[in-house]
């Protein structure tokens, strides 16, 4: 289940990365992302890389948390032997599929094995994903007693009827507890909400912001609904039997979302994310955000390091066979040449609050981000302060940005 992988080239069964790769790697963050491909149900909306039980063909969870610690460990042995300087992971993030799933003593000993392969720094931000029916109180007491500083909750809505259509399990009354056992054990707490489901009115979307503003999360990120091909949402709006996705509806649900956030407190820094302050945004995410270097651990997952780029194979049955030979899990890889990497580089940068520093353009780049301030896609105190900063109309047209921006 899950997308499809990407093409590339093939990945050498040993990982070993060229010597590109080490290059201005001790400038670079390094962060571990753990992928758990556990759920319990699958939503029908999902299109990420996740197995039920009926899915697993051969793979068991009990299985699964020794396997990706061998991944883990033979990460620290490629990174050094491809020249690669060691460094401190500055943030590890556990996600899925649903971590918790896992018995939390599982994600303590994946969290020991980055301690021990490249030691986490000082401060370092240590995330797990969860959803609200899959923890309790002691099992986030155990993170938090284990080094874990962030937990990340799948709140998605307050609203049954929308929690229905998505196909979440989980009682939006429980929403609070979960939040309440999480700052107990001193851990910070985003939740994750989704917009745009096929029946959600603007008053369900309102009724479950105020919902999560009242948790006093200290990040909240709304997501737009995307309809993937291929999901049991696709083919039930294609059968009629659900409405289809409004994006014009999707834009008032960005614009009340952004209204009622900055309203209580929060500031945008990413086209989808809100934090009470600069030091409770999500540093994982911002590192891919300014292409820094991680290394994805689990079935399905993508590492990047120093404009090297792969994948792992799909199936938890495959990857442990990969684990089990002592051979590589990367399924394919790409090198990215100095344009792919600017490309990136602008894609990402619009994202996020700061945006892309102007003289660092070419001249004819420099001039676009003209025409942009003359569209008011972009804010034009750009250009008194240097760079491109989005505002809300610019966020809902990010992609026109990006395309003008790296039009030839």
């Amino acid at each position: 289940m899950g997308s499809a992988l990407p093409l590339g080239d093939p990945a050498p069964s040993d990982g070993l990365l060229p010597a590109s790769a080490a290059v201005g790697a001790a400038q670079r963050d390094f962060g571990v992302y753990l992928h758990v491909p556990f759920c319990r149900v699958r939503c029908g909306y999902c299109d990420f890389n996740t197995y039920t039980a009926t899915e697993l063909r051969g793979a068991s969870q009990h299985d699964y948390a020794g396997q990706a610690i061998t991944e883990v460990q033979s990460a620290g042995r490629i990174l050094t032997q491809s020249g690669v300087p060691a460094r401190q992971a500055a943030t590890v993030f556990f996600g899925g599929g649903t971590p918790t799933l896992l018995p939390a003593d599982d994600l303590v000993r994946m969290l020991e094995a980055v301690r021990s392969t490249w030691g986490i720094a000082p401060g370092a931000e240590v995330t797990t994903e969860a959803n609200p029916d899959s923890v309790d109180a002691a099992y986030l007491g155990r993170l938090a007693d284990s080094g874990f500083t962030r937990v990340s909750f799948g709140m998605q809505s307050a609203v049954p009827s929308v929690l229905a259509t998505l196909e979440r399990t989980h009682d939006p009354e429980r929403v609070p507890l979960v939040v309440q056992w999480a700052r107990e054990a001193g851990l910070d707490v985003s939740l994750d909400l989704i917009y745009g489901t096929p029946g959600e009115t603007l008053v369900d979307w309102r009724t479950s912001l105020e919902h999560a503003i009242r948790q006093a999360p200290t990040h909240v990120s709304a997501y737009s609904l995307i309809v993937e091909e291929g999901t049991k949402l696709a083919h039930q709006i294609k059968r009629g039997e659900l409405a289809p996705v409004d994006d014009d509806v999707q834009a008032e649900f960005y614009e009340l979302a952004d209204d009622l956030l900055s309203s209580a407190g929060y500031g945008w820094y990413e086209v989808s994310n809100w934090a009470t302050d600069d030091a409770h945004r999500s540093r994982h995410n911002l590192a891919y955000w300014r292409s820094q270097d991680w290394w994805g651990v689990g079935p399905g997952a993508h590492s990047h390091i120093g404009g090297v780029r792969w994948w792992n194979v799909k199936h938890p049955s495959a990857y442990g066979d990969r684990i089990r030979a002592g051979d590589s899990p990367a399924a394919g890889r790409e090198t990215l040449d100095a344009a792919t990497q600017e490309v990136e580089r602008v894609l990402l940068l619009t994202r996020i609050r700061e945006g892309i520093p102007i003289d660092s353009l070419s001249p004819l780049r420099r001039h676009e981000v003209a025409g942009l301030i003359a569209d008011e896609l972009i804010d034009a105190k750009a250009a008194l302060f240097g760079s491109i900063e989005l505002t809300l109309r610019g966020r809902l047209l990010a992609d026109a940005v990006v395309r003008r921006l790296l039009a030839d």
